[in-house]
């Protein structure tokens, strides 16, 4: 299986079920990106290496992601917004254990 299902609420509150593609190493922020689920220039600012938080987003489904890395915790810990299913989406790679997934992306600070 290349593609999962996964849904994820816009900052408008619009939730879009889409398919992402578990065999290109995308992870989260770039999916968003290239469905345009937030404005470009509003998600992935820094490309996704875990150093602006604007691709923070909030884990609904009850997935086992992987281990918060030490410096997606540092950047959640000077992020707005943050909640305890907080996420970066950049840190969290499409894969196909993530069918199903839902997510709503944080207010963008």
């Amino acid at each position: 299986m290349s593609d999962i299902t996964i849904k994820i609420t816009d900052r408008e509150g619009v939730e879009h079920k889409i398919l992402a593609p578990t065999d290109m190493a995308m992870n989260l922020m770039e999916v968003v990106r290239s469905y345009e689920l937030a404005p470009e220039g509003t998600i992935g600012v820094c490309g996704g290496m875990a150093m602006c938080a604007s691709c923070q987003c909030y884990v609904k489904s009850d997935h086992e992601l992987p281990e918060m890395t030490p410096d997606e915790d540092l950047m959640l810990a000077e992020a707005f917004y943050v909640e305890d299913n907080s996420r970066l989406g950049c840190q969290i790679q499409m894969t196909p254990e993530l069918d199903g997934l839902e997510v709503e992306l944080a207010p963008e600070s």
